[in-house]
């Protein structure tokens, strides 16, 4: 996710925020604006960086995908004994789903994934607006700022997101039918898992789990913003 943000926001700051007459209309174009991210990455303006966050959620979501699709499919296996269990392991759900489905089987709820990512674009860019202020507002050294700018930009990422990865995770779950013999499916489409979410528990189906979900977020990315910009920092240009 990082590389893909970085080399994106390196490909909009080159080829299409460079333009002069993009500048012209951006405030964040101002050479005396100062942040802490890294130098090349300083003129290019907040809504550049929302766009790339975009970017990099789409490709992430190719690799994640199916991924996540397995992890999804073997943590509902609640059997005690492993004899009755569907899946053995992970190789064998991906073996077993090829076979029966395919690799569109297999990248099932990419659609899903391609959706919850593209609220990248609040993480990102409130990433930017946060590294923005604290810059400018207070005295906090780089690495705090990348910590508060990290933390706190991974929950507005969440707030935004969370009942979109709801109904990624049922539709990741949905049985898949056919030769795999694990049950009719029940959502051929996004809005219709969205909707059996709504009509058994209202609205707050879709932030079941939320709490841990946020209150995680703030540390792991907050810690891990702040190794990833330090060793950018670091690396040689």
């Amino acid at each position: 996710m990082l590389g893909s943000l970085t080399f994106y926001r390196r490909i909009l700051k080159d080829n299409f925020f460079s333009a002069p007459s993009i500048q012209a209309i951006s405030w964040a174009s101002d050479p005396k604006i100062e942040t802490a991210n890294q130098q090349v990455e300083d003129r290019l303006p907040t809504i550049g960086h929302a766009i790339a966050g975009v970017m990099a959620g789409a490709t992430v979501s190719f690799i994640a995908a199916p991924v996540e699709h397995i992890k999804a499919r073997l943590q509902v296996q609640y059997a005690a004994d492993r004899s009755q269990r569907l899946y053995s392991g992970p190789v064998d759900c991906v073996k077993k789903i090829a076979r029966a489905h395919g690799i569109r089987g297999v990248y099932h709820g990419l659609s899903a994934t391609l959706l919850f990512r593209s609220f990248f674009f609040f993480w990102w860019g409130s990433y930017d607006l946060f590294t923005r202020y604290f810059s400018d507002r207070t005295n906090f050294s780089t690495p705090s700022i990348n910590f508060w700018a990290g933390g706190l930009s991974a929950q507005v990422f969440w707030l935004t997101s969370y009942p979109s990865d709801v109904v990624k995770q049922r539709i990741m779950t949905d049985p898949l039918g056919g030769e795999l013999r694990d049950g009719e499916r029940r959502f051929p489409r996004w809005k219709d898992a969205a909707r059996e979410i709504w009509r058994r528990d209202g609205p707050r189906g879709f932030w079941r789990g939320f709490v841990p979900c946020f209150c995680r977020a703030f540390p792991a990315n907050a810690i891990s913003l702040v190794a990833f910009e330090g060793v950018m920092r670091a690396l040689p240009e």
